[in-house]
């Protein structure tokens, strides 16, 4: 409607006049008459479409507006956004409804005016109700009818009304507020496609995020890779870091970037990654280069692998075939790069992989093909190692020389295509033929291989089973290489000269640190490849008198005096008689000069008044770990030991009375470079430092003058104890100094007796520790303590024999007779001598006194 040129008294004569039309178009008043209420009429049915589409035209006609008034807006409900949307369809509208023009009148305008008639509740009224009116043909719409009613039930003094316009306005009252109850079309199936595509893709999108969030904060410390060790391998290494043993497919010659030959280097990046400078882990573009040349070649010529996920699978991952080791694998590649440099991946990747016939490393492969080092490589040989990855065994040189040719033309080639080579360099190298020169691998022969045993046997005792059985394990270990060669050299002198001489061919060796119990040096025999009987730690012999030591310290602890007395007599103790070398008895001796002449019976009767439980104890506390029978002749070595653990018994003493148990390894690393084993040996108190004070002043007595004359060192004191077993089968030599414990062992392996003395072991003893501790500071023993007055720290048991008989022996015939110091030889009278076969003895090698030139 507009107002422009109007006066203000013509506008509102306009006004009063549209809005009297209105009101008695739709009021109860009006001059049309309102529907019969009969009892036939049509008021509970609804009238005819026809009648209703009539009726309302002419209704309309009153209040449309002309055409020169301002446009008219869309309704409100039947809006364009209503009728577009896909809850309604205009094929459900009629098609007389289609003819209407749908109109919408600016109320807000005539609000402001009426207003100024005071009459806005009354057009706000008879707005709702217009608008009803401007709607035909709604009830199509599936909107519920308006309750049915009879005017007879109306109040008699109420006026009937315009049941039409109830009608129509009971419709919009239940429709409009009640919109969101009508039966809604369904939508098209579309829309159902499209959400539930949406919906799976997001949930798949989301769970491959999760995965590859938890694979990631999976991913191991890649940042030691140096320490890496494939499974299956044990690599023992000595106290400096050489290594002693390599076991299992181990790369056993490592070098820094910088020694491998550049050419080398760039064969390998031309044929297994060739944008391995562009890419950060994993090379799509190169994925896709490799697919095509390979479907071209019909071969395998290109891996689509980077040579950081070839890395990558080699250390962190298998060979398994899945989508998830994949996945992992460039994972693990992409955070090699983050952390890693270029040329360390290089390096690391260069001395890991495995390029056949048990080489692991570029290093090891120009070896074991080649007889070379890789800075004497021709290029035709850095090619043929640079094809070998991806099949090692079929491109191996060794084992088919025709394909790894063309497996080798084909990486200069690619070098040639890299413009790493010329094209003559390339032809040059491509004419040469296949030429090997095979070798075995580094350390397949084993340094130190009695100690290296010792080691392997030693690893259960502090590595769980499921880590030996995982393998990739690095040992380091006590040894000092340079003290293992004297040993080896001293053992092998002893065998080859001192053996036939004295007939013994074995011999054994072990060196100790007395401050940590570390194993320094052990040698188990004279040839490891014939025999790998480790004599140092499997043979159990009878110690002899070398057990005297152990014995002695003993009575110091119960608190006996090393001055205290006893007679060297021939005595038989229930039934067991002790004898002295040569049979021989000298009478009354102190307990310090028994032990330097090493009178047996002395000691048998040391030990009788110490009682076997408090001496077998201490033994075991010592460092005495094989069964010891409480028995008379324990005094004398009849239990048999092992030269390590008596070693270390004597290594307590050396130590002042603390016991710290022998070992070999320092500590254990997995194949991650985790420590999984840290050696933490504590000395234990087990003998009080007088007692090992005294005993260690009688024992040096035993080597300035005594047995043990032959272990002297010229520059510091040596306490020990020399030992022979029953029909000289075994010669022993155990000493010390403050620092350091030997012990030498000689003898057979089939027990067979030898005709040497233990001073022999004492000498080889000294041949060793005069080499292994020169330049060592010189330490002191202990002052002997004051003796006066001092108390025990353990409690003797002595032992009650059943019966003792003195004076007395047992003769040849086993008969018990007085002993004479003097006897004189018995006679026999002559015989007939039976025949017997004469036995044949290989004489004693003996070096010529001088070289004669033999005369013509």
């Amino acid at each position: 409607m507009r107002f422009e040129g109007l006066n203000v008294a013509e506008f509102f004569s306009n006004i009063k006049d549209t809005l009297s039309k209105v009101t008695n178009a739709i009021s109860g008043n009006s001059d049309r008459e309102p529907p019969k209420a009969a009892k036939g009429n049509k008021l509970n049915s609804p009238e005819s479409e026809a009648e209703f589409y009539t009726r309302t035209r002419d209704e309309r006609a009153e209040y449309v507006v002309s055409e020169d008034a301002a446009p008219l807006e869309e309704s409100e409900y039947l809006d364009s956004e209503y009728l577009d949307s896909e809850y309604l369809d205009l094929e459900y509208l009629e098609p007389e409804y289609a003819r209407y023009p749908v109109v919408k009148r600016e109320w807000e305008g005539l609000k402001r005016l009426i207003a100024w008639l005071e009459i806005e509740p009354q057009v706000t009224s008879l707005q709702t109700k217009g608008k009803e009116l401007l709607r035909p043909g709604l009830s199509v719409l599936g909107t519920k009818s308006p309750p049915k009613s009879d005017i007879s039930e109306l109040p008699e003094n109420s006026a009937p009304q315009n049941t039409e316009l109830q009608r129509h306005t009971e419709l919009q009252e239940n429709s409009a507020p009640k919109e969101n109850t009508k039966k809604r079309i369904p939508r098209r199936p579309r829309f159902w496609i499209s959400l539930g595509v949406a919906s799976i893709g997001g949930g798949a999108l989301i769970y491959g995020l999760w995965i590859l969030y938890t694979l990631d904060k999976g991913l191991p410390d890649v940042n030691d890779l140096s320490a890496f060790n494939r499974d299956g391998t044990l690599t023992i290494k000595a106290s400096d870091n050489t290594i002693l043993l390599q076991s299992g497919p181990a790369t056993r010659d490592k070098l820094k970037l910088q020694e491998i030959p550049e050419l080398l280097v760039k064969a390998f990046i031309a044929i297994e990654d060739r944008r391995f400078y562009q890419h950060r882990g994993v090379d799509y573009q190169g994925i896709v280069r490799s697919i095509v040349s390979n479907l071209i070649a019909r071969d395998l010529v290109q891996g689509g692998s980077t040579i950081t996920q070839q890395l990558a699978r080699v250390v962190f991952l298998n060979q398994e075939r899945s989508i998830r080791r994949k996945v992992r694998e460039a994972l693990l590649a992409q955070k090699i790069e983050r952390e890693l440099s270029k040329d360390q991946v290089l390096e690391r990747y260069l001395n890991l992989v495995y390029l056949g016939s048990d080489a692991y490393g570029v290093a090891d492969a120009a070896l074991v093909f080649f007889s070379k080092t890789v800075d004497k490589l021709t290029l035709a040989e850095m090619a043929t190692l640079a094809g070998l990855p991806p099949a090692p065994s079929e491109y191996s040189p060794l084992v088919n020389p025709d394909i790894a040719k063309k497996r080798r033309n084909l990486v200069l080639q690619q070098m040639q295509e890299a413009k790493v080579i010329t094209e003559v360099q390339a032809k040059e190298a491509m004419a040469e033929p296949i030429a090997v020169k095979p070798s075995p691998p580094k350390r397949f022969k084993v340094v130190a291989p009695y100690f290296a045993s010792y080691i392997r046997k030693e690893l259960p005792r502090y590595v769980s089973q499921d880590a030996l059985e995982a393998g990739g394990l690095t040992v380091e270990t006590t040894v000092d290489l340079k003290w293992q060669k004297i040993a080896e050299e001293v053992v092998k002198n002893a065998i080859e000269v001192d053996g036939r001489r004295q007939g013994f061919e074995q011999a054994a060796l072990v060196s100790m640190d007395t401050k940590t119990g570390e194993v320094k040096a052990l040698v188990g025999g004279g040839n490891f490849k014939e025999s790998e009987f480790n004599r140092a730690t499997q043979a159990l012999r009878q110690p002899g008198s070398t057990f005297k030591g152990l014995v002695y310290a003993a009575a110091m602890a119960a608190g006996f005096s090393p001055y205290d007395g006893y007679e060297d007599e021939p005595i038989i103790i229930d039934g067991y008689q002790p004898n002295n070398y040569g049979k021989k008895f000298s009478g009354w001796r102190s307990m310090s000069d028994a032990l330097t002449r090493s009178v047996n019976v002395v000691a048998v009767k040391v030990l009788m008044d110490v009682g076997f439980e408090p001496a077998i104890k201490l033994a075991n506390d010592m460092g005495i770990k094989s069964k010891l029978s409480p028995i008379y002749s324990l005094a004398l070595g009849s239990s048999e030991v092992n030269l390590l653990e008596l070693t270390n018994a004597y290594g307590t003493l050396a130590a002042q009375g603390n016991f710290i148990e022998a070992h070999g390894i320092k500590r254990v690393i997995n194949q991650r470079g985790d420590v999984i084993y840290q050696a933490n040996f504590k000395p234990k108190r087990v003998l009080d430092k007088d007692s090992a004070a005294i005993t260690t002043w009688m024992l040096e007595g035993v080597v300035q003058d005594g047995t043990g004359g032959p272990a002297a060192l010229n520059d510091r004191a040596v306490a020990g104890k020399t030992g022979t077993s029953e029909n000289v089968r075994d010669l022993w030599f155990i000493g010390y100094i403050p620092q350091v414990v030997t012990g030498v062992w000689l003898g057979n392996d089939d027990n067979y007796p030898t005709w040497g003395t233990s001073g022999t072991a004492a000498y080889n003893w000294r041949d060793f520790m005069s080499q292994a501790v020169k330049g060592m500071p010189v330490e002191k023993f202990p002052k002997l303590p004051k003796l006066e007055g001092r108390k025990g720290s353990i409690k003797a048991k002595p032992v009650e024999p059943k019966r003792i008989i003195r004076g007395m022996i047992v003769n040849e015939d086993g008969a018990i007779v007085p002993y004479n110091p003097n006897p004189q030889p018995r006679y026999y009278p002559p015989q007939e001598p039976a025949y017997q076969e004469p036995a044949y003895q290989e004489p004693a090698y003996e070096e010529p006194g001088y070289y004669q030139e033999p005369g013509y």
